[in-house]
């Protein structure tokens, strides 16, 4: 039994269980001279040492992916959709359709629930109570705002260099149409935490002699290669920004 638990951030899961628990780095402290981004309302009450309140120690966690799950309410009925995202500084940039209802609802200014999760690896114990995941997760909470004018363009390169540094230079660059027709959100992180679990199982020392394999399963995510459009013109060649990213594959 996986403890999903374990990856839930804040407060949802807050009385559920106040025993203190094994191992684990403190990881509450703020990275020097960086203002915390701690509130009641991101402040975990569930495994707290494995918790950070600045932007030093989340930003490194948003800038390894490019996709976030965004949560909102319309009239009572919640939604979580998932979608790309770029950072800059202490802005995360939302994208998606001019079209659709999650950028439609949250340019309105509805409170938002950005996470972002990456796994690490599988933690297998001998018990299957104490099977969990080595993780790196951030929660942001804040109110969304509408990009427009020239930073809408700005955004947009922050975006597509979150997901493919170099692309943005070598693509054709959006016209009137395609800008009218996307939306583009700015959420400011002010309000912010990250969580993070590492290291081997928690076995009780009971469950130490039982006589199955216990350790981490590792997970990480690769670029398996590249597979040419059809239509692609021979005399194209690989840009060196892709060379680069299967090179770190």
């Amino acid at each position: 039994m996986i403890n999903l638990n374990a990856i839930v951030a804040p407060s949802v899961f807050r009385k559920l269980s106040a025993t203190p628990i094994k191992g684990n780095k403190d990881m509450t402290a703020a990275s020097p001279h960086a203002p915390s981004l701690q509130t009641p309302r991101v402040t975990l009450e569930r495994r707290p040492t494995r918790g950070q309140y600045d932007i030093a120690a989340i930003a490194p966690i948003l800038d390894e992916s490019f996709l976030c799950h965004v949560g909102f309410s319309v009239e009572g009925q919640p939604y979580v959709i998932p979608t790309g995202y770029g950072r800059k500084g202490d802005l995360l940039y939302i994208h998606g359709s001019a079209a659709s209802r999650m950028l439609r609802t949250l340019a309105d200014g509805v409170d938002v629930c950005v996470t972002v999760t990456i796994l690490d690896a599988l933690v297998l114990a001998r018990s299957a109570f104490n099977h969990s995941m080595n993780y790196r997760s951030v929660v942001i909470l804040g109110r969304a705002t509408l990009v427009e004018g020239d930073e809408k363009m700005e955004a947009l390169k922050v975006f597509s260099d979150q997901l493919l540094p170099g692309r943005w230079e070598d693509a054709r660059a959006p016209n009137k149409t395609e800008m009218l027709a996307t939306s583009v959100l700015k959420l400011k992180i002010t309000e912010a935490s990250t969580k993070v679990r590492k290291g081997p199982p928690l076995d009780d020392d009971e469950d130490l002699p039982h006589p199955c394999w216990a350790g981490l399963l590792q997970y990480r995510q690769v670029v398996s290669g590249l597979e040419p459009d059809p239509r692609l013109a021979p005399s194209v060649a690989v840009p060196d920004y892709l060379k680069v990213k299967l090179a770190g594959r």
